[in-house]
């Protein structure tokens, strides 16, 4: 099969993958091998390859917010030709202290999908099977595919917030993930607030019916009842915890984060305010997120690559040139 590796080495600027061809992944039990029909392009990926995180496998096919159809290892649920959605949760060990108190997105021995098992970037993949979720008939892969992590961790972040219905929210950064989630935060009541650099992140926060948008440099009109930070830089969180309320709370949706900067204690953080750290998602919040995001009809705005321009669709991201997610289609 034709697929995307990264192997570590330094090449060119942009050049992070090789299209190369490699042996289709063997069945083993339990999984499911799939024909990918999309995979989305994720910021973490983009951490993956420019190696911000440790690279645990010396070849490894990135790619974690997969659209594939059942062509071996069906089941009941899933049988051959079913359309599922694949995560960056790849399995867990089930049996440590997390697994058995409902903490599975902290398990002690966790795989990653697209990054310590091969992802999407690819024509087929090899996915546990009680990770897979089946999605109806009738969907677009090419639009289903950026809810897979940016929808399903997005939302995990609402709920790390505790977000409740009727509060006054702060998005800082407005990507794929952010405009997933002011649709959640709407059916809910909420007045979002974005605080966002580039003016094409921006418009797209007002078009999305956000209550106020300003830039990087700006603070919201209000005190903030919860607020989620998008982008990997310290100063975001300050920034989102210096427009809380007393007793707020900010959650930080990112797996990779430069250092904090120095704060104000009295100022900034007593109050019984609060710092949480997103850590990845549960089966829980993919099954619940996806059950939302149909009945909201949520479809994003996307951008189509080819998987021969899997390095274009990663500096895509990481320039932030495009007005939606990049997803690269089979």
């Amino acid at each position: 099969m034709k697929a995307a590796v990264f192997d570590g080495a330094v090449r060119s600027p942009g050049e992070f993958v090789r299209i190369e061809d490699v042996p289709r992944p063997e069945m083993q039990p339990g999984h499911l091998l799939l024909r990918v029909l999309a995979c989305g392009v994720c910021r973490t990926d983009l951490h993956i390859v420019e190696s911000d995180l440790p690279q645990l496998k010396n070849r490894l096919i990135p790619g974690h917010q997969i659209v594939g159809e059942v062509v071996e290892g069906a089941t009941v649920e899933m049988p051959v030709g079913k359309r599922v959605g694949v995560s960056w949760m790849g399995g867990v060990d089930g049996d440590c202290w997390f697994c058995k108190h409902a903490m599975e997105n902290l398990c002690d021995h966790p795989t990653f999908t697209g990054y310590t098992i091969d992802g999407g970037y690819a024509e087929y993949v090899l996915v546990r099977s009680d990770f897979a979720y089946p999605l109806p008939p009738g969907l677009d892969p090419v639009h289903v595919a950026p809810l897979l992590c940016a929808g399903i961790i997005g939302f995990r972040s609402l709920r790390v917030a505790g977000v409740q219905p009727g509060e006054r929210v702060g998005l800082f950064g407005f990507g794929s993930s952010a405009a997933l989630a002011i649709r959640v935060l709407q059916s809910w009541s909420c007045e979002v607030y974005v605080v966002t650099r580039g003016e094409s992140h921006r418009k797209t926060a007002e078009s999305l019916g956000a209550r106020w948008v300003g830039a990087e440099d700006k603070k919201p009109p209000v005190e903030l009842d919860r607020a989620i930070t998008f982008a990997p830089a310290g100063k975001v969180v300050v920034d989102a915890l210096s427009s809380l309320r007393k007793g707020g709370v900010v959650a930080i949706n990112a797996i990779h984060l430069d250092s904090m900067p120095a704060f104000d204690y009295d100022k900034l953080l007593w109050g019984e305010r609060q710092i949480r750290s997103v850590a990845n998602m549960t089966r829980d919040d993919a099954r619940d997120f996806l059950k939302i995001a149909q009945e909201l009809a949520i479809q994003p705005k996307v951008v189509t690559f080819s998987l021969d321009e899997a390095n274009k669709a990663l500096v895509a991201v990481k320039d932030e040139t495009e007005a939606g997610s990049s997803v690269i289609v089979m």
